[in-house]
């Protein structure tokens, strides 16, 4: 079996993260942690964080770094991450989340790598004009 990885991948919207972490994440054969996925469930959980969170997003307003670090917390001092490792998905996105997740991980023996994919602008304003028209053509 592989050996695990405590991995970060970061970059804009559309370079391909989402992608390239579900790869990873079967190769390493650790969980893909995104966030906004995390975020979702903790609303639907209607756990004490996703009351908070649920706020924020029914105001169309950006997450304080508190609650997004309260989330990603949780999740990375569950069994399935602390045991084999995980991938990061997008986060950190503020210095002060990149210091909470430096606390975090410290007890986890740190981080084995952070990946930033850095794909110009014009390349992904391509791939996501290309992504709502596939998205428009499967609505309709």
């Amino acid at each position: 079996m592989t050996q695990g990885i405590r991995l970060v991948m970061l970059g804009r919207q559309g370079a391909g993260k989402g992608t390239q972490c579900a790869r990873l994440s079967r190769h390493y054969v650790v969980p893909h942690i995104s966030t906004g996925d995390m975020l979702r469930a903790a609303v639907k959980a209607d756990s004490a964080v996703g009351r908070k969170a649920k706020g924020f997003m029914d105001r169309g307003e950006l997450l304080p770094d508190e609650v997004i670090v309260e989330v990603v917390d949780h999740q990375l001092t569950q069994s399935n991450t602390t045991q084999r490792g995980f991938i990061l998905d997008g986060f950190p996105r503020t210095v002060p989340q990149a210091e909470a997740l430096r606390d975090i991980v410290a007890g986890l023996g740190g981080l084995d790598l952070v990946a930033n994919l850095d794909v110009p602008i014009p390349v992904v304003l391509e791939r996501l004009a290309e992504f709502g028209e596939n998205q428009h053509a499967i609505r309709s």
